[in-house]
């Protein structure tokens, strides 16, 4: 199984159609079973069936989870994979130290992977959909995998935990199923 955190600004909103059921049907395909939770209903531990955890996106005015990021912070004692999604990476970065800056993107654009890694794969640019009014810094610590100044992804130095900034529900599907494969592996 792997949870789906909604961090649309209300549980059941009408983006859970847009940032949060692409990536629920993603993971079925991948042979998982996607169970979907909305940050506002904290976790307390994961079940022994919970593979991995990802943050999902939201609208581009929505960004009313940076106001309850206490509800998130169970992320920095998950022992699973994370894969935070655009305003999941947001949450990533600052509660592992990092900012939250203005970056406004709509549409397709050129990522340049600076970074082989498990997720991304090879250095290499590839074409990602951008939908966000914020990007990150980068957390201290943690290594930049796109990106020419403000990373597009990140990882943990060391806890599989990945930050991406564009949306690959939209495009780039293999990324859900490179995570779907890490999450199995641990």
């Amino acid at each position: 199984m792997i949870l789906l955190v909604d961090l649309c600004y209300r549980d059941a909103s009408l983006s859970r159609f847009e940032f949060v059921d692409p990536l629920a049907d993603a993971i079925r395909r991948c042979g998982h079973t996607p169970e979907i939770r909305h940050y506002s209903r904290p976790l307390a531990r994961a079940g022994p069936n919970c593979q991995g955890a990802i943050l999902c996106g939201t609208a581009l005015k929505d960004s009313s989870y940076l106001d309850h990021l206490e509800a998130l912070d169970w992320v920095s004692r998950f022992d699973r994979p994370v894969l935070g999604i655009c305003a999941g990476m947001q949450v990533l970065a600052a509660l592992f130290g990092g900012e939250i800056v203005p970056s406004p993107a709509i549409g397709l654009a050129e990522i340049e992977i600076v970074e082989e890694s498990p997720l991304l794969g090879e250095r290499r640019t590839i074409s990602g959909y951008h939908l966000h009014n914020f990007g990150t810094t980068l957390p201290p610590g943690f290594l930049k995998l796109a990106g020419k100044q403000l990373p597009e992804a990140f990882r943990h130095p060391e806890k599989p935990i990945y930050g991406i900034l564009f949306h690959p529900e939209v495009r780039n599907r293999w990324i859900v199923e490179r995570f779907c494969t890490l999450a199995a592996e641990i």
